[in-house]
């Protein structure tokens, strides 16, 4: 995600993590956090019930346990703005992370004339639809990964992308103490959030440790089966491949293609996502470590952002940055 720094001084941050306006709400009375919102770390509560009827929209997709885990975020606003006067749709764009799904999902959530619209606008062609959005008078919130290209969008939400990929490659660097051979996949080379998580961390490596050898990228587009065969084929072409950096999707199937070579305490993967479904490779070996975005959080706070804007016109900054904190698995070095 791009953010605004010369806005800095304006902001102050929780212990949470989020980056907050300096000043408070208004003040109503914040709405308490339901308690399985506050397990996954939500942390922006409505500030009361809408003075009239709202309806939100977020834009999702499919297919990973990573849009499961925002499922569980939009199940569990949607439960908790319910009764405060915003109802939320859900609209699913199905499995392909595409520029021009996203920009078909917002036409049709415009048409419908939703009050606000959640959405992940990771590619420059979404840039056009989100003005056009704004333009018109509908606040957008940007979650998990943003354009490269500014959009006027209202408020971004995520992790700063490029700081994540440098703190990845400092552990992939402490792992081989300098010198040895990593494989990248990423997601989409036209995704600028794996692009800055990708070349966070090569840019880091090649100019403080030039030892270490990068082979790829190879791009998986989000797709398990296809994240597999690439650190199956990157193991078997390199015997002497130390790491696996995955930068977005495919982090649980390269885990699984370690595990299934049987390379476990020989190969161990780098990668994003604290989800229950990576855990057992966690403490298997086969995963060294996870850079944590917390999707059910961001697709949470992104919806009582919405609430919030639209019933009480609450100002949040336009850039909200979040903490990328890292997971260990067994065999890190830490």
């Amino acid at each position: 995600m791009t953010f605004d720094i010369t806005r800095r001084r304006l902001l102050t941050v929780t212990a949470a993590g989020l980056v907050v306006p300096a000043l408070r709400l208004p003040a109503q009375a914040d709405v308490p956090l339901p308690p399985e919102a506050e397990k996954f770390g939500a942390v922006v509560k409505a500030v009361d019930k809408a003075p009239k009827p709202l309806r939100l929209a977020i834009l999702s997709f499919q297919g990973s346990s990573f849009w499961e885990a925002c499922e569980k975020g939009i199940k569990s606003a949607t439960d908790y703005l319910k009764p405060l006067g915003s109802t939320v749709d859900n609209i699913q764009l199905g499995t392909a992370l595409t520029a021009e799904a996203i920009v078909a999902g917002l036409d049709a959530a415009l048409a419908k004339q939703y009050n606000g619209i959640s959405l992940v606008p990771i590619f420059d062609g979404t840039v056009a639809k989100v003005n056009e959005a704004v333009a018109a008078g509908v606040p957008v919130v940007a979650w998990v990964a943003d354009s490269a290209q500014r959009s006027n969008r209202t408020v971004g939400i995520g992790t700063l992308a490029r700081q994540a990929g440098a703190k990845a490659g400092a552990f992939i660097a402490k792992q081989l103490d300098g010198k040895g051979k990593i494989a990248v996949i990423t997601g989409y080379l036209g995704a600028a959030q794996h692009n800055d998580r990708m070349n966070g961390a090569l840019d880091l490596l090649k100019e403080k440790f030039p030892q270490i050898k990068i082979i790829g990228p190879f791009e998986c587009k989000d797709d398990d089966a296809t994240a597999y065969s690439q650190a199956t084929d990157a193991m078997t072409s390199n015997p002497d491949l130390n790491i696996i950096y995955v930068t977005a999707g495919g982090s649980e199937a390269s885990a699984k293609a370690v595990r299934d070579a049987k390379a476990t305490g020989k190969v161990g993967v780098v990668g994003y996502d604290d989800l229950p479904e990576k855990q057992q490779y966690k403490e298997g070996g086969e995963i060294l470590a996870l850079l944590d975005q917390a999707p059910s959080r961001q697709t949470f706070d992104s919806l009582t952002i919405l609430h919030n804007i639209v019933a009480f016109q609450t100002k949040y900054p336009a850039d909200i940055a979040i903490d990328a904190p890292i997971a260990y698995g067994k065999l890190a070095k830490q």
